[in-house]
């Protein structure tokens, strides 16, 4: 792996958070255009009943919510209060699901607490990808599954058209992935909307 900012994959670490109104317009966006990539989510990961699933950076909760209509019980986890209010108000009366604040690099769970973790366009803003991954591998437990998905840009993008991974930056966290212990790493390429995303799929130790 090269350490260039070009193959990095949190190369939008210093992205603000969400909060106020425009958090919530953020929200409501992702309410409305995350569900093709949701359900892609919960078919790479084989989502079934009695799943443990942790949704980190969870945003509004689309993909928490089709987890759990597909029997697992989600923990949805996020740093931005604006997104988890909203998360709540879309999920009431569903007992199966808690949303609590938190971060990938600092996850509220006990170690071994989950069967499967995903994180669905939000990797390229972590703080620090090592310490997020370290986290996933503390809270799943053994055999225990690891997605994450991002749109697909190309190579020199900028401003909004970046968010997101190149081939190489979705290899460069597949690497990661392997560093730190995980095993069955796959990178591959889907389309479940109108444009294409990238998934890294491992398997924890």
């Amino acid at each position: 792996m090269t350490t260039s900012t070009h193959s990095v994959p949190n190369h939008h670490a210093h992205h603000h958070g969400f909060s106020g109104v425009s958090g919530l317009l953020a929200g409501l966006t992702m309410v409305i255009g995350r569900g093709g990539v949701a359900r892609l989510a919960a078919d790479l990961v084989q989502v079934k009943r009695g799943d443990r699933l942790v949704d980190v950076g969870c945003g509004p909760g689309t993909a928490a919510r089709v987890a759990a209509r597909r029997g697992a019980t989600v923990t949805g986890v996020d740093p931005a209060g604006v997104m988890l209010r909203l998360a709540r108000l879309l999920t009431l009366g569903r007992p199966s699901i808690r949303w609590t604040e938190g971060t990938a690099e600092q996850l509220p769970l006990d170690d071994g607490a989950a069967t499967a973790l995903w994180s669905l366009s939000t990797v390229h803003h972590w703080r620090d990808v090592d310490a997020g991954i370290a986290e996933a591998r503390r809270v799943l437990a053994p055999g225990g599954r690891l997605l994450a998905i991002e749109r697909r840009v190309r190579a020199g993008a900028t401003g909004l058209a970046s968010h997101g991974w190149t081939k190489e930056q979705a290899e460069a966290y597949a690497d990661l992935c392997g560093a730190a212990g995980f095993t069955n790493m796959s990178v591959e390429t889907h389309t479940p909307g109108r444009g294409a995303v990238l998934t890294v799929l491992a398997t924890a130790p």
